[in-house]
């Protein structure tokens, strides 16, 4: 980034010529309106707030693009690499302004501000009003992402070369020294952004309203930086466009701030339809209800995902539970299930004396338990005496329960190609859950769409088969698919697409799909349609898949 005589021995001074320099090439010294070593300070800080904001924009990216489209990993990789081929293509761009470092720097930082601060309300934007477009557009909210990526890429990348070169204005020091000091501001103040966001920005201020506080940040460090410390190596007219910038930027960013509550109503109502209710923003997911008033389905989306719908609901609930409680059933243990709908129906089985849930969502619990009408369609049965919630990641929590402990356990859990329920569905999961199995204990699973899916949900019985199980997989038909990865959850597809549940019982002897004769009388499900269900998801097999595991996930994203 430096001239090739730039470098100089560790504590030389600057020459002569240097001294009396303007500022204007390559080589000189600016006259500073501090001492050198407070001028010094002050770029590093900048360095370090520049830096934070930064890592922001990229962790930021991340959330939304995951939230939005699903399947972490893809979105977190393709965010980062595009960023850092795009910072490499950066830095090689910002030699060509080196000799005007302080407006390169200015304008370079007025622009990120403006791009990262606004990249989320613009991704979220696409994503609700032109999501559901389809066509030539069915893969626009990736584009973007992929733009914004590029963008803030170039941006970020470019700092690095401006600041070498102003602060090698400042005071003459070897390369080596330079790019040591610069790079450990930039290092912790990536630090403080990448614990500032998930900690502090996400939970207080969410995605939304932080990216745009971050810019406005950005903004006035860049802008002070350079119109406090290097405002004689500019020319007037540069002062004044800089000034103009950064409060259009800023101006820009305050009036998106102020209006953040209205948009995100907005942009729920074009996802979600006009009937949202509730839409609160937990320690873990974002919780939305639909309907549920004025003979009106209720409908419970859980980052975007429709995890019940009013309609249909009963269909996979009597489902999921019924086969699994035909047997000994006094001690039942719900994975996940927060919503209360799988323990209502438990507990309609008599001989049950205890029933435990254990749901990482406590606001999810909070929910079942309080609003009105979720509540009236559990129930109650999260209030029972016999149940005990436990808020706790399943896995974690099955590595300390104790052995044959439950004669059924319910596994009601997300999709497993969503990233973060893919080591719920591995076969280390499903050897913590056959330990607390009591010997002729049942575990059913939730595996997924068969239909759409096979795959996915074949490899659900390959995982449970490799972890010492017997299995019977079955699947029952007219659903609302709770789960999608792209673009595609608009509301309108999102509301009426027909799927199916896929669904796996376990045990250590061969299970077989049947009522309980002595139990009560599902309302949608009959013994014959239970076998046809069999049979119909038999002719799906997908044969010689491996199972799934901790370190090798086999789940599609």
């Amino acid at each position: 980034m430096i001239e090739p005589q730039a470098p100089a021995p560790p504590g030389s001074a600057p020459s002569r010529e240097g001294r009396r320099g303007t500022g204007g090439a390559a080589g000189s010294s600016v006259r500073l309106p501090v001492r050198q070593g407070t001028g010094r300070f002050l770029v590093l800080a900048g360095v370090f707030v520049c830096a934070a904001c930064g890592l922001v924009y990229e962790l930021e990216l991340v959330a939304l693009a995951t939230y939005l489209m699903g399947d972490s990993v893809t979105q977190a990789s393709v965010v980062l690499s595009v960023m850092v081929f795009a910072m490499g293509i950066g830095s090689l761009a910002a030699k060509r302004l080196r000799r005007h470092a302080a407006a390169a720097f200015g304008a370079v930082e007025a622009l990120l501000a403006l791009v990262g601060g606004c990249s989320a309300m613009a991704l979220y934007a696409v994503f609700a009003w032109t999501g559901d477009w389809g066509g030539m557009w069915a893969n626009g909210p990736r584009c973007l992402l992929v733009a914004f990526s590029l963008a803030t890429g170039l941006l970020i990348g470019a700092e690095v070369p401006l600041l070498m070169e102003l602060i090698q204005r400042i005071r003459r020091q070897d390369a080596g020294g330079a790019v040591a000091d610069l790079s450990a501001a930039d290092y912790v103040g990536a630090l403080v952004g990448g614990l500032a966001f998930p900690f502090l920005l996400l939970p207080f201020l969410g995605q939304l309203t932080g990216a745009l506080i971050t810019g406005a940040v950005n903004a006035v460090v860049g802008g002070a930086l350079v119109l406090g410390l290097f405002r004689r190596d500019l020319t007037r007219r540069a002062r004044r466009l800089l000034v103009a910038a950064n409060v259009c930027v800023l101006a820009l960013l305050a009036s998106a701030a102020v209006l953040v509550d209205d948009f995100e109503r907005a942009a729920r109502h074009a996802m979600y339809g006009a009937d949202v209710r509730v839409a609160v923003q937990t320690d873990v997911q974002e919780v939305l209800l639909t309907g549920g008033r004025d003979g009106r389905p209720l409908n419970l989306f859980l980052d975007g995902r429709l995890r019940v719908s009013g309609r249909d609901e009963l269909r996979y609930h009597e489902a999921l539970v019924h086969p699994a409680m035909s047997g000994p059933h006094t001690r039942v243990l719900v994975l996940g299930g927060g919503d209360g709908l799988a323990v209502r129906e438990v507990l309609r089985h008599t001989g049950v004396h205890r029933v435990d849930v254990v749901e990482l969502d406590a606001g999810v619990v909070r929910l079942a338990r309080r609003d009105p009408a979720l509540s009236a369609l559990n129930a109650q049965a999260l209030d029972d005496p016999r149940v005990r919630v436990t808020v706790a990641d399943a896995f974690d929590w099955l590595r300390g329960a104790p052995a044959a402990a439950y004669d059924v356990v319910v596994s009601d859990l997300p999709h497993p190609g969503i990233t973060a329920s893919t080591k719920l569905y591995s076969q280390e999961f499903y050897g913590l859950a056959r330990r607390v199995l009591a010997p002729r204990g049942r575990l059913v699973v939730h595996g997924g769409a068969v239909a759409s899916r096979p795959r996915d949900f074949w490899t659900v019985d390959a995982t449970l088969r490799a972890a010492g199980f017997r299995t019977a997989a079955y699947r029952v038909r007219g659903r609302q698919d709770g789960f999608a990865v792209g673009p595609d959850r608009g509301a309108a597809k999102t509301a009426h697409a027909y799927r199916d549940w896929g669904l796996v019982l376990a045990a250590r002897h061969a299970p077989g799909p049947r009522l309980d004769p002595s139990g009560p009388r599902p309302r949608t499900l009959t013994g014959a349609s239970l076998a046809a269900d069999a049979r119909a998801a038999e002719r799906t097999r997908v044969t010689g898949l491996p199972p799934s595991t901790l370190v090798h996930p086999r789940y599609a994203g």
